[in-house]
């Protein structure tokens, strides 16, 4: 029986993944590698390769989603294969589909957790863990209208007293990072044809950018604010608060430089 692992890279750089997955590649017969679902911003391959002691192979959405990952596949299938994925496997960026028919073919399948966006920005933020809803990708719009989804999903949440992490579009063979001002651009294009007061210029909102490196940047303000602050390279993610706790709106003040208006809100 062969065996596939998919091992967490973590958010920043090759010094963010575990020492179990270090060892796990070191064993590794082959090694692959995908940075297509997001961007680590200080990850260099070569360094990479000299940390696990192994040629890593880089695949590409194409390999993954159109070939169906067959080239790892068949690895797997005649021993023992890697895949690294940045952040958490399976969560942000998921794998799921590789892995079911891994095992289908009869390969054992195991997973080394590595950081997670979605965790690095709940901790960075201080929002509390159990009040988050859906979380949500907003994408580029190439042509017309902009998807309605994240819109939709941050109104939902909203109704409930939820906060909403926005995760930006990433098109990393492309080069194209969506930035915090061009998604908050998108939900008010939205906002405009909805008209539901759903996202307006002086809704709250919570910029994180490179999130888990040493140079990560937070800031919390209403959008006409926060689409003027400058948060460097990415990958950047937005949140959008629901109802706050008092000791949330205190962590927003000191840890995201929120607007002291915002302790008004709390109730």
């Amino acid at each position: 029986m062969g065996e596939l692992v998919f091992v967490g890279l973590g958010l920043c750089d090759e010094s963010d993944m575990s020492l179990r997955g270090v060892e796990v590649a070191r064993e590794a017969d082959r090694v692959f590698a995908e940075f297509y679902t997001s961007l680590m911003p200080g990850l260099s391959l070569q360094k990479l390769e000299k940390v696990v002691r192994k040629k890593i192979v880089p695949v590409s959405r194409r390999d993954m989603e159109e070939e169906n990952g067959e080239e790892i596949l068949k690895a797997a299938g005649k021993g023992k294969a890697v895949l690294l994925v940045p952040g958490d496997p399976l969560i942000a960026t998921t794998h799921v589909d590789l892995r079911i028919r891994a095992e289908r073919r009869g390969v054992k399948t195991s997973v080394v957790h590595g950081a997670s966006i979605i965790s690095a920005v709940i901790g960075l933020s201080g929002l509390q863990n159990y009040k988050f809803g859906r979380s949500v990708t907003i994408p580029f719009s190439e042509q017309g209208s902009p998807a309605e989804t994240p819109y939709r999903v941050v109104e939902e949440n909203r109704k409930l007293g939820l906060h909403t992490i926005c995760f930006l579009d990433i098109r990393a063979e492309e080069k194209r990072y969506m930035t915090i001002k061009d998604g908050l651009q998108t939900m008010l294009a939205l906002e405009k044809q909805k008209k539901k007061r759903v996202i307006t210029t002086r809704t709250l909102a919570v910029g994180v950018a490179r999130a888990g490196s040493t140079n990560s940047a937070i800031k919390a303000d209403y959008v006409e604010n926060l689409m003027n602050f400058e948060f460097g390279g990415p990958p950047h993610t937005l949140v959008f608060p629901g109802k706050l706790h008092f000791m949330e709106a205190e962590a927003l003040v000191t840890l995201a430089k929120a607007p002291e208006t915002i302790r008004e809100a709390v109730k």
